[in-house]
């Protein structure tokens, strides 16, 4: 089968997340273990003994958020259930870089906890007297939103989600204007996110500087299967196109409705939603794609794919 792993990004966290993984799989508590070493933070604590807010810090979801995915992963792999293809939304591109085998998974979780580390630098620095955030605008389309918003100060259009569904992003007295500004202009709908910066936006633009520098310290390999990328859109295939993206991501809008259409043209049998949650299934719906998308966070979640795979496969 032709399968394409979808990862959860920052957002998705919970308290407690991969517990059932944890105690099920000895691979999980494996990975739990190598993530605890290589950032030096014990990785069982910050996941299933940290509240709400303590997971939405940027230094902490991005490690969560990844250990997550990737233990889902694992858990797949166990049960025979491998990926031809991955994509990743926002942070969730680094699980897919790690799927697609141009990083490994001792090399992941320092790179995203640096990245975690600029980005919370960059956003300090901004020293904005309300801080910042994002919010999600529900049944307004791309266009008007970005008209919405157009003139508004500190606020831009950072995540294209799905056709009704745009995330605005910026300190949080632009994302504030610029969501009244969109329920004027019909939308039916803004929903504040579990973020703390604004992520996506030029606003971040020192944190992509000193990533650019600190990447380049690390190797990346010619990926195994299809990659697709968040900055573009698209499908990327050199290790020097991957590299550019990744680092033009922490400025540039996610761009995840083209980036599915390219997915579903590519022809998969099935796409698999890696991570907590079930925000990447649900709007893999909205966007009306004719290939299922199942989520496998939990178990009980896993238990579904797994039955689901092997029906198509008879």
């Amino acid at each position: 089968m032709k399968i394409c792993y979808l990862f959860s990004g920052q957002g998705a966290q919970y308290p407690g997340m991969g517990k059932d993984l944890y105690e099920a799989y000895d691979s999980v508590r494996q990975l739990f273990d190598m993530a605890s070493e290589t950032c030096s933070i014990d990785t069982v604590k910050l996941l299933f003994d940290s509240d709400e807010a303590e997971l939405k810090e940027t230094k902490n979801t991005q490690i969560a958020v990844t250990l997550m995915n990737l233990a889902v992963r694992r858990a797949l792999l166990e049960n025979g259930i491998e990926s031809t293809g991955s994509a990743g939304f926002s942070l969730g591109e680094w699980s897919a870089l790690v799927d697609a085998g141009v990083i490994a998974e001792d090399e992941v979780f320092p790179i995203v906890m640096k990245r975690a580390e600029l980005m919370t630098a960059a956003t300090e620095g901004l020293a904005l007297a309300d801080g910042s955030g994002m919010a999600a605008v529900i049944g307004l389309p791309a266009g008007e939103v970005e008209k919405a918003v157009l003139s508004i100060e500190g606020v831009f259009p950072a995540n294209y989600n799905s056709p009704d569904q745009i995330v605005i992003s910026g300190s949080m007295e632009g994302v504030m204007k610029g969501s009244e500004a969109c329920k004027k202009a019909g939308a039916r709908r803004v929903i504040p996110l579990k973020v703390s910066g604004p992520f996506h936006t030029p606003m971040l633009e020192e944190a992509k500087r000193s990533f650019d520098k600190y990447l380049r310290s690390w190797e990346m390999r010619k990926p195994e299967k299809h990659i697709y990328s968040n900055a573009s859109g698209a499908r990327v295939q050199s290790t020097e196109e991957i590299r550019t993206n990744a680092v033009l991501q922490i400025v540039s809008p996610v761009r995840w409705t083209a980036e599915e259409n390219v997915i579903a043209a590519d022809s998969y049998d099935i796409c698999i939603e890696c991570g907590p949650g079930k925000v990447l299934t649900g709007l893999w719906k909205k966007a009306g794609h004719t290939i299922q998308c199942k989520p496998a966070g939990s178990m009980e979640s896993i238990e579904h794919v797994i039955e689901e795979v092997k029906m198509q496969e008879r």
